[in-house]
């Protein structure tokens, strides 16, 4: 979320103009308060958006549900169903780059291989790679029901989780 100093001077003027008809003491501690606020605006601009719509709002959304953002083009072939594709991956829970990783194929130095649309992998995977060239690379955003649902995966991933990951297409088998 992007927050312009413009929007930072709007909340400082507004707070102003309100805090005009109390007292004294009460406006000095009503304009420390705004003014801290719009501080924390630009110092923690999660929390500006508790629902954290904005945070990703340059990804697209499939009907789904998924969301992605391609990172890098690609310019090779795209997977027809049930084709064996090599890809790398990392994986996150609570969004990109966050400590919670919880696998990573390029940390390994070694891709992962499955069959596109024959149910190997989460169907959020399922989704993404059979749209995706050769070549290219996404960050997607997978939610719950078509990740691991309630049920969660092998300790590590809890149930309802939303999954957060960095995918290439590195090649057709």
């Amino acid at each position: 979320m992007r927050i312009s100093h413009k929007l930072v001077a709007a909340t400082v003027f507004i707070g102003s103009v309100a805090a005009y008809s109390l007292n004294t003491s009460d406006r000095r501690t009503f304009l420390s308060q705004t003014a801290a606020a719009s501080v924390s605006l630009v110092a923690a601009p999660g929390v500006a958006k508790a629902d954290g719509q904005d945070t990703y709002s340059d990804f697209i959304t499939t009907e789904s549900g998924l969301k992605y953002k391609v990172t890098k083009e690609g310019t090779g072939a795209v997977p027809e169903p049930g084709q064996t594709v090599k890809a790398h991956y990392t994986g996150w829970l609570e969004g990109f780059e966050s400590p919670k990783k919880f696998d990573s194929s390029r940390d390994r130095n070694r891709p992962f291989q499955f069959r596109v649309g024959a149910g190997q992998v989460i169907r959020g995977w399922d989704e993404s790679f059979g749209a995706m060239a050769v070549g290219e690379r996404r960050q997607i955003i997978i939610p719950p029901r078509l990740g691991y649902g309630d049920r969660g995966a092998g300790g590590i991933i809890p149930g309802g989780a939303t999954l957060y990951f960095d995918v290439e297409l590195l090649g057709l088998l």
